[in-house]
């Protein structure tokens, strides 16, 4: 059994898709803790950023969390985050990057 963000990558099963390319889909949270909450996955299974060894494919994801704040009208600023691993409060074992933002987010950050 694949997990269930490479079977949306594929087309198998249903998601709300922001943005799509050759290497990347982007889709809507289904538990959205900002107005704008976008989940940016590769189509190729990688299990968290620890394992990602293709620097084209980083680019990728990049680019399309920079498309998604686009296509969200995001330009007053936005939250880009990935979780890994079991301690990171990575929920699914597919590498994936959230766009957040569409209001301002709480919370303090170093940097």
């Amino acid at each position: 059994m694949t997990c269930i963000f490479c079977q949306i990558a594929a087309g198998a099963a249903p998601a709300t898709v922001v943005y799509e390319d050759a290497a990347v889909v982007a889709i809507r949270d289904l538990a959205p803790q900002a107005p704008s909450h976008v989940l940016v996955i590769p189509r190729v299974h990688v299990n968290s950023l620890v394992e990602l060894e293709d620097p084209a494919l980083m680019a990728a994801l990049l680019h399309g969390a920079q498309r998604v704040a686009e296509v969200e009208k995001l330009g007053n600023g936005f939250r880009l985050v990935t979780n890994i691993g079991r301690d990171g409060c990575q929920s699914v074992a597919h590498l994936h990057f959230h766009v957040l933002g569409g209001a301002p987010l709480g919370g303090s950050l170093v940097g």
